[in-house]
This record gives C-alpha cells, structure tokens and sequence, in this order.
C-alpha cells in the first residue's frame, strides 16, 4: 500500500476530522487575505472535502 493509498484510507475513517480541518484552513486563509479569494477558497475546500469524503459530515447534512 503506497503512502497515497494510507492517506486515502485513514481520510476515510475520520471524514468528521477532515471536513472540520479543511474549513478551518480555509478560514485562515480567507481571513489572511481579507477575503479577497471568499469563493475560490470556499470552492477549494468543497472539491478536496468532497475527494476526502464527501464533505457527508457538515453540520446540517443528512445522510440517507
């Protein structure tokens, strides 16, 4: 198993973790550049959450 692969996995069984860490970089980042890149940060986080996950673990999200 490559190092890619471990990563992938271990993403997997705490997507709550990695959904929470992604926000809060984005947060840091949006708030270091004034908010100059708001919604290409936000697109950002939702496209690597959704590779780590789904971004299924946000607050408000229901699963079926």
């Amino acid at each position: 198993m490559g190092f890619m692969d471990r990563l992938k996995s271990m993403a997997g069984k705490h997507d709550d973790k990695v959904d929470q860490g992604l926000e809060k970089g984005g947060d840091k980042v949006d708030e270091r550049t004034g908010g100059k890149y708001d919604q290409q940060i936000d697109k950002g986080v939702d496209e690597a959450q959704k590779r780590t996950g789904g971004g299924d673990t946000m607050p408000g999200d229901q699963m079926q």
